[in-house]
């Protein structure tokens, strides 16, 4: 039993998870600095109730997405990773399986890493019209309500509620979350993931304190490209105007198990005045003062580029873990509202942070991680009126490194194995070319820039392995994709394979990996597939040697 919602009749401080406020609060004065404190968040849950009769309209996607979800729990699936990409709306799909779980009288946490993670949910469970109980420090209340949104943090020293089941924020941060590991040990329910990143290292992996696999079945609810060309995402363009001298640099393994550059030593290589001019200059010369989001290599990085905009009159704001929510709250909205045009911070908007109308990127934090750069660039591929291409300005090597983020990602769960392609890093994607004329980032394959028309010298090829010289042409797809998908189902079949063996072959022959347009039909196998993967054995093997 929960009260009417009424908006005037919650407090301030959790007001704003059903509707942004109307003024921005005023910048004048200062405010006392600290870090998010992970006992504390600004939605009570013991006042909050939810929007009578809140539909969930979800895209078709979505829809198959939750009715995949709940055929593989009923299948016996009992651990599943949802990959869906940055921006596809994943908390729209958890929302509707939430719906459906109620329906069938079950239980449900909601369990997220962050405590914006956790106010975020909140709101979108209140827009939704699901009544919820929050489990987080000394906000706890309503737990006699049959969805419990929770922090991680808290679940991990109080334990998990008795539910029927769990849902992951976040969930690539499993495998390098102890308590994350410790709580699917102990759950007793299915467990549903959610990512947008789901090669993290070790989610497929066998994990002693989770008692199995961390996830053991994967649903690829959309790809990138495929959002792009139905319009749910936008394409973006790219330029390098400039790149650090990164050699030497320290790196270290992150959360998410991948190996990055340390943060002091990016930090001291990429904070100098050349650099932040670069970065001011070549913003006034191609953004056209549109909405934009900077990630710094660290809080002094980020200070310095925010004087250095002010200083060439460009109105820019810096925020950081130490920002308290509500002026955190008034900047967001200033940038909303157009009073400024720049917001700079390290990591804190990496994750979870929604505003369409930003059009513009700037990398000035150098990584190696392609989950961190996934995370930061999908902050601007959201569509918006008016908003046809999103620009990415990568003052960090980024690109150059890592690949467009629009390019297709590997998909599949990481079970620790070296892989079948003579042990190539899952992760490794081509990589585009800066034109040398106008540092635009062209797309891998293409010569003539599509900006200012420079045609580059062509330059000899010949494919070198070892001391054999190999080449495979690529042949023409005069079989279809499905087709060909379809035909290496039965061949793994016939060979024990996984279907993760399917999908690497796929991209072999069409250069990317299979949508959520082909499906896992079975057909027999024609001598022209056959053909094609003796020809990738025979590379494999010279490659080998």
């Amino acid at each position: 039993m929960t009260d009417d919602f009424n908006a005037s009749n919650l407090p301030a401080s959790c007001s704003r998870l059903y509707s942004e406020p109307e003024e921005p609060a005023s910048s004048s004065g200062t405010s006392q600095k600290r870090r998010e404190d992970p006992e504390k968040t600004s939605c009570h849950a013991d006042s909050l109730s939810p929007v009578s009769g809140g539909e969930i309209v979800l895209r078709p996607y979505q829809a198959e997405s939750v009715q995949r979800c709940w055929s593989a729990m009923d299948g016996g699936i009992r651990r599943l990773l949802l990959y869906s990409p940055t921006g596809s709306g994943k908390t729209e799909i958890a929302m509707s399986v939430i719906k459906g779980a109620l329906a069938r009288g079950k239980r449900v946490t909601f369990l997220c890493n962050r405590i914006h993670l956790v106010d975020q949910t909140c709101r979108r469970a209140l827009q939704s019209g699901i009544a919820f109980g929050v489990i987080q420090g000394e906000n706890t209340a309503r737990l006699y309500e049959p969805v419990i949104i929770a922090s991680i943090q808290t679940v991990a020293r109080r334990g998990l509620p008795q539910v029927d089941l769990l849902i992951i924020d976040e969930a690539h941060a499993v495998s390098g979350s102890e308590d994350f590991r410790k709580l699917l040990r102990h759950a007793e329910c299915p467990v549903i993931g959610l990512s947008a990143t789901p090669f993290s290292h070790g989610l497929g992996q066998w994990c002693h304190e989770a008692g199995g696999p961390l996830f053991e079945h994967m649903i690829i609810g959309s790809t990138i490209r495929e959002l792009i060309d139905e319009g749910y995402l936008v394409d973006c363009d790219i330029y390098a105007p400039s790149e650090p001298d990164l050699k030497g640099i320290k790196t270290a393994r992150n959360a998410f198990g991948e190996t990055d550059y340390t943060d002091a030593g990016a930090a001291r290589v990429i904070n100098t005045p050349v650099l932040i001019g670069d970065i001011v200059r070549h913003w006034l010369k191609l953004a056209h003062g549109t909405p934009t989001v900077c990630f710094a290599a660290s809080i002094a990085h980020s200070k310095h580029i925010v004087e250095q905009f002010m200083a060439a009159g460009v109105p820019a704001e810096h925020i950081d873990s130490y920002t308290d929510d509500a002026e955190r709250q008034a900047i967001l909205m200033r940038l909303r509202t157009g009073e400024i045009k720049i917001i700079s911070n390290v990591a804190i908007l990496a994750e979870g942070w929604d505003f369409p109308a930003c059009a513009t990127l700037i990398l000035a934090r150098p990584t190696r991680s392609l989950i961190r750069y996934l995370q930061m660039a999908g902050r601007v591929l959201r569509p918006y009126p008016g908003k046809n291409r999103a620009l990415i300005l990568d003052h960090s090597g980024t690109v150059a490194r890592l690949g467009f983020p629009t390019d297709d990602i590997p998909l599949e769960l990481d079970t620790g194995k070296q892989s079948r392609a003579g042990g190539k890093n899952n992760c490794e994607r081509p990589v585009p070319k800066i034109c040398p004329l106008c540092k635009y980032m062209k797309a891998v394959g293409v010569r003539i820039c599509p900006k200012c028309g420079f045609v580059p010298e062509r330059q000899p090829r010949v494919d070198v392995v070892d001391k054999d010289l190999v080449r495979i042409e690529k042949e023409p797809a005069r079989i279809g994709r499905q087709a060909f998908y379809s035909q290496l189902l039965a061949i793994a079949k016939e060979k024990g394979y996984q279907t993760g063996w399917c999908r690497h072959r796929f991209r072999d022959r069409f250069g990317n990996w299979p949508g959520r347009s082909v499906k896992d039909v079975v057909a027999e196998p024609t001598k022209e597939v056959r053909d094609f993967l003796t020809r990738l054995r025979i590379r494999d093997a010279r490659s080998a040697k």
